[in-house]
């Protein structure tokens, strides 16, 4: 795919293993850019071959879904005219198929089909905020399916210094009851072997990484095969249900493309000391406990050119 740097997170803007969250002008709330039509080809793909993995929702969901689509299909005619367009009384994405698969018979996974993020649908009940509808088509190493219906203190458990009773799980919590009608935004970051948007991982797989400390370019060529996997995350309350949509769009470029970047010194700096901060069980957890060390030397190397 085109590489676009439309995000660089990690010249200290955004911090790895905080939350980070900021507001957001309404009329940059969904991204579009010149790879929509293969984001959403590569979504049908996944529809088609592995529904059960890349959506799930709860019953009694459907009408809040339908806000979700009704709200998107309102912002996009506003603001993306350029890609989108009214026809029939509904929006559809130009030069998209507009022939939609089975699945989009709920209204989540219709609205999907629009945008190259993923939805998550978050609802308040008795355990907290849980999730209880999403399409997640492009994941960061983390399973749909093991995550629905939990509540947002297990769904952030595996996170280094975010699981239940700890102090950032207590502000997400708060933030998430005190969320509006604003939008807000985070960034984050990791760097992955391969251009793969569809990057699951299992709970099993993670311990079973972070036991074994696998290195992800075995071949050690970091120029090649090594891609800055860059998630821009929003949040916002719909007004009708008070549910909270989350929207997740990945950004993939070679990490290879900085060396094109007309600010290349300082995003190495900042990229390689970010890396170095994290203590053992953050590298565990992103999966670079054998590779940092190399990343943070070809970056200083980058830096210093």
């Amino acid at each position: 795919m085109k590489a676009s740097l439309a995000h660089t997170p990690y010249d200290g803007s955004s911090r790895l293993f905080a939350i980070g969250l900021k507001p957001l002008d309404p009329a940059r709330w969904i991204e579009t850019d010149a790879l929509l039509l293969p984001y959403l080809a590569e979504k049908r793909r996944l529809y088609a071959e592995l529904p059960g993995k890349v959506f799930v929702e709860e019953p009694g969901t459907r009408d809040a879904q339908a806000e979700v689509l009704a709200v998107l299909e309102s912002w996009l005619a506003a603001h993306r005219p350029d890609t989108h367009r009214q026809a029939g009384g509904r929006v559809e994405v130009v030069g998209a198929p507009q022939d939609m698969p089975a699945i989009a018979e709920a209204p989540l996974a219709a609205a999907s089909l629009l945008v190259q993020d993923d939805l998550i649908l978050m609802r308040r009940g008795d355990s907290g905020w849980r999730l209880v509808a999403g399409s997640l088509c492009f994941p960061s190493s983390w399973s749909l399916v093991e995550k629905f219906g939990r509540p947002l203190q297990e769904i952030h458990g595996p996170v280094p210094g975010f699981g239940p009773g700890t102090r950032p799980d207590e502000l997400i919590a708060r933030m998430f009851d005190g969320l509006q009608g604003q939008a807000v935004e985070r960034f984050n970051w990791s760097i992955q072997a391969g251009d793969a948007l569809y990057n699951p991982l299992s709970g099993v797989q993670r311990d079973d990484r972070a036991k074994k400390r696998p290195s992800e370019f075995p071949d050690g060529d970091l120029n090649a095969n090594a891609f800055i996997r860059v998630e821009r995350q929003t949040l916002r309350k719909l007004p009708v249900s008070r549910d909270i949509l989350f929207t997740i769009r990945i950004h993939l470029d070679p990490l290879r493309v900085l060396e094109r970047h007309p600010d290349r010194a300082r995003l190495a700096a900042s990229f390689a000391g970010q890396l170095a901060e994290l203590d053992v069980e953050q590298l565990d957890y992103k999966g670079l406990t054998a590779d940092r060390d190399r990343l943070v030397d070809w970056l200083n190397g980058m830096a210093a050119g």
